[in-house]
């Protein structure tokens, strides 16, 4: 089956440059791009799951954008002011077409409306419940959708699109009120998005070393310049395969459950599994849930003791110790 990207090149009138690069702006990983020349792409994935991914399928990969080009593609990210500031990046970076990708569940529509109202807009190719359309890249008429710093009410810096951008995440707060004063010297935030969780942790003295892993490059950027401590070290992985340098003491997390807009469970499940394969015998796990989330059986199967320490009607919190694993797979510390 043809893809919108095909249909606007064999029959749609989308014309790409003879020579230059092309850009191709957040695609998830087995996106059909074939219609493209891989020799000329440039894909920018800030996803680490999705940007590994495409390096092994073959293509040019990195987490930011680093123009000229001339052709830039868009993939609608769900968040409308990312998607604005993609458009408006893909206009500064383009000479050529700027062209624009994406479901409706995305909200391809109101983006085509918007764009419509500033620009001549060529298309849309009209396919599997989305929209393709592309005009010429012009900077000035959209650099109003360059985002301005972001910042959230308690200071913080954040990002369009990244996990609570607006505000703290109240999961997050939930669980940092309730960590001990002592939680180790080696301490792990597994998903620790732009920060928030981190900052309560270094706030003890007796923590000498925080890994801060996250898979969204753009959302570990804030936490770099959110956090001004040396013990702080940053670390852009998968957090459900990253490994440290040696055991820690407590990991902590809040960690994600959707895949696009579909509740996954199974995510969490990843996380406590590698919060267990990670920690020091004597660790342990301090995690915030939704409170409908089933991950009572995972941390029984990793951990030999698991207790709810708080929570609400929205949230549970757990704490989970000595984690259970093959003694073959125990490295040492």
């Amino acid at each position: 089956m043809s893809s919108r990207l095909t249909l606007a090149l064999e029959t749609g009138g989308l014309v790409l440059p003879d020579s230059g690069a092309i850009a191709v702006l957040h695609p998830r990983a087995g996106m059909d791009l074939s219609a493209l020349p891989r020799e000329r792409l440039r894909i920018v994935q800030p996803f680490r799951p999705d940007h590994d991914a495409l390096r092994a399928a073959g293509y040019d990969c990195a987490p930011e954008a680093a123009g000229p080009f001339a052709a830039t593609l868009v993939c609608l990210p769900r968040a409308k002011a990312q998607a604005r500031a993609l458009v408006a990046q893909a206009m500064a970076a383009t000479s050529g077409p700027v062209i624009v990708d994406g479901a409706k569940t995305d909200g391809i529509d109101s983006l085509l409306r918007d764009i419509r109202a500033r620009a001549e807009v060529a298309g849309p190719v009209v396919k599997a419940h989305g929209k393709l359309f592309w005009l010429q890249a012009d900077p000035d008429r959209f650099a109003d959708w360059l985002p301005p710093e972001m910042r959230t009410a308690e200071g913080f810096v954040t990002a369009p699109g990244v996990f609570s951008a607006d505000a703290v995440d109240p999961a997050s707060a939930a669980l940092a009120a309730v960590l001990p004063a002592h939680l180790g010297v080696h301490v792990v935030d597994l998903g620790a998005g732009w920060g928030y969780l981190a900052a309560r942790v270094l706030e003890r003295a007796d923590v000498e070393r925080l890994d801060l892993v996250e898979a969204d490059h753009d959302a570990l950027a804030c936490a770099r310049r959110n956090l001004d401590d040396p013990r702080a070290r940053f670390h852009w992985a998968d957090a459900t395969t990253w490994t440290p340098e040696t055991r820690p003491d407590a990991v902590v997390t809040n960690p994600p459950f959707h895949v696009g807009r579909a509740a996954d469970p199974s995510l969490g499940r990843a996380f406590i599994a590698a919060a267990a394969r990670i920690l020091a015998p004597s660790g342990s796990l301090w995690l915030v849930a939704n409170r409908q989330l089933p991950y009572e059986a995972a941390l029984t199967d990793h951990f030999a003791r698991i207790e709810e320490i708080g929570g609400d009607a929205r949230f549970k919190l757990l704490h989970a110790a000595r984690p259970l694993r093959p003694r073959k797979n125990r490295p040492g510390r």
